[in-house]
């Protein structure tokens, strides 16, 4: 069953652009729940194939992909794909990359 957060999640991650990434807890916030994020990576894993999320595009308030192998590399590399570069950390730069509530 489909609900209010369930809906205006999914349609937050939807928005986030090709070559940006967001937080869970930002994409959490601009949904109209904050504190939210776990409620985030659940949508995100059980619903991104389903409903054609850009799951790639989240990641953790680091900056950096909370992914085990081989989920970590498969993200890194669409990522990178789309022009979103990666510190030697592993780390993306939140400023450069980072998508704006406004966006």
């Amino acid at each position: 069953m489909k609900t209010q957060i369930f809906e205006s999640i999914v349609e937050t991650i939807k928005a986030v652009p090709a070559g940006k990434v967001a937080t869970y807890g930002q994409i959490a916030r601009w949904a109209g729940f904050p504190g939210h994020s776990r409620q985030v990576a659940r949508i995100l894993h059980s619903s991104s194939e389903k409903y054609d999320l850009p799951w790639h595009r989240i990641i953790n308030y680091e900056g950096k992909i909370s992914l085990p192998e081989p989920g970590y590399s498969r993200q890194m590399k669409l990522l990178k794909a789309e022009g979103v570069v990666f510190s030697a950390s592993g780390r993306v730069s939140l400023k450069d990359f980072g998508m704006e509530e406004t966006e």
